[in-house]
């Protein structure tokens, strides 16, 4: 067949050859349409797997274990955020570490007591004597030596006479006597702390202490308010300040003259920017009559009772 030229001399295709090419097309045109179909359908599969799997790492990652914690956002998946739940005991606070004497001697330090010492080994100086219910901070790991593991002691508060605390300070790691446990360490009242209907009434003529849930009595126990010299202040204040320890010193300027040194002092609710503060008192069972310098004592075990249980924010009355 004879082969067309146009004017310009490009070939003209002749009307079968166009015919011949048109299924070509066609199956390309065909080809692009599959490939953009299949696209979509691996998106529609893919976008939602890469979202959970990216979920799931992102709270590893995070949080270790997905019992831990879900990051923001993960409400848009029930499923997951189900499956990934934290654990309701679990809160974001910084943990600090602390002991608890738990078997040493009395107040009058009767009985057997921990020893406190100025290095980590049963042949270093005794520095304190340590009566039950003492709370000291410690850090993190404990420090070998001589056969056993032993406690550092650490303050993380200002000391009033620091000449008084001679080199580093240890205890021995002993189950039996001497307890360890972890904490959210000081909590300050901050603003837009959750209210609480929970309030303790300080009676200074009884010298009892009550804590009431609304109507409700969670604890009453005699309790030793300040003496004539150095009175608990009367009025309503709230306890804006919780720690389990804190290091107690005298004589206090302005306030008493009386020299004392008592270290791990636990429990402590402050209520008065002047210091007076609810707390355990290890070193006196005057309990029922006054015997503090402004203070609130309780016995140990009922100081921690009551630590536990009072929100920060919680009322404070004393009254006569």
């Amino acid at each position: 067949m004879q082969q067309i030229h146009t004017a310009d001399g490009h070939p003209l295709l002749h009307g079968s050859m166009l015919e011949a090419m048109r299924p070509e097309k066609k199956n390309e045109r065909q080809g692009h349409h599959l490939s953009a179909k299949n696209i979509f359908l691996y998106a529609i599969i893919i976008v939602p797997a890469l979202i959970i799997a990216a979920l799931a790492f992102s709270n590893l990652h995070f949080n270790g274990n997905p019992k831990d914690g879900v990051p923001t956002g993960a409400s848009a998946l029930p499923a997951v955020v189900d499956a990934l739940q934290p654990d309701p005991m679990l809160n974001d606070k910084p943990v600090f570490h602390y002991i608890e004497i738990i078997d040493g001697c009395d107040f009058e330090y009767s009985g057997e007591c921990v020893n406190m010492r100025l290095g980590p080994s049963t042949s270093s100086e005794v520095a304190v004597r340590l009566r039950t219910g003492i709370v000291l901070k410690v850090e993190e790991k404990t420090v070998p030596g001589d056969g056993h593991d032993w406690y550092k002691i650490i303050f993380d508060g200002e000391i009033r006479y620091p000449e008084r605390v001679k080199g580093d300070w240890y205890v021995a790691v002993d189950p039996t006597s001497v307890r360890p446990f972890d904490n959210a360490g000081d909590i300050l009242l901050k603003k837009g702390d959750p209210f609480t209907t929970k309030r303790i009434v300080v009676d200074l003529s009884k010298e009892t202490l009550t804590a009431y849930d609304g109507d409700s009595v969670f604890m009453e126990e005699p309790i030793s308010t300040g003496l004539d010299s150095t009175p608990t202040p009367p009025g309503t204040f709230t306890v804006f300040k919780k720690t389990p320890s804190r290091y107690m010193q005298g004589p206090i300027p302005d306030l008493s003259d009386q020299a004392y040194d008592l270290p791990g002092v636990p429990w402590n609710l402050y209520f008065t920017a002047d210091g007076a503060v609810i707390h355990g008192a290890y070193w006196h069972n005057h309990f029922g009559e006054p015997w503090s310098h402004g203070c609130v004592n309780l016995s140990p075990q009922n100081a921690k009772k009551l630590y536990e249980w009072a929100d920060i924010g919680t009322a404070v009355i004393v009254q006569n």
